[in-house]
């Protein structure tokens, strides 16, 4: 198994966004730290824009990650929809 992860700004904004991917992705493990937020899993992780449109309340652009994005490991795959990280074995 590969880990990925993605690490975002720990602020008022990603909040939300947080929650949305821990929702999407249940066995994702979440370390916070003072000014960040590191999202571990095996294999791969999904990041769905409906989810964080849910829990922002409003639409959302999956690019707006951009913003508040330290760092992420796995290649990424994204649409319009999803972004997913994974290591393709």
């Amino acid at each position: 198994m590969s880990t990925v992860f993605i690490a975002l700004q720990a602020n008022e904004e990603t909040r939300p966004i947080i929650e949305a991917i821990q929702i999407d992705n249940p066995k994702a493990i979440v370390n916070i730290e003072p000014a960040m937020v590191k999202i571990d899993a095996e294999n791969f992780l999904i990041i769905k824009r409906e989810t964080i449109e849910e829990q922002i309340g409003r639409e959302y652009d999956l690019e707006e990650l951009q913003i508040n994005l330290i760092s992420l490991s796995g290649n990424v795959n994204e649409d319009e929809d999803t972004l997913t990280l994974s290591w393709n074995n």
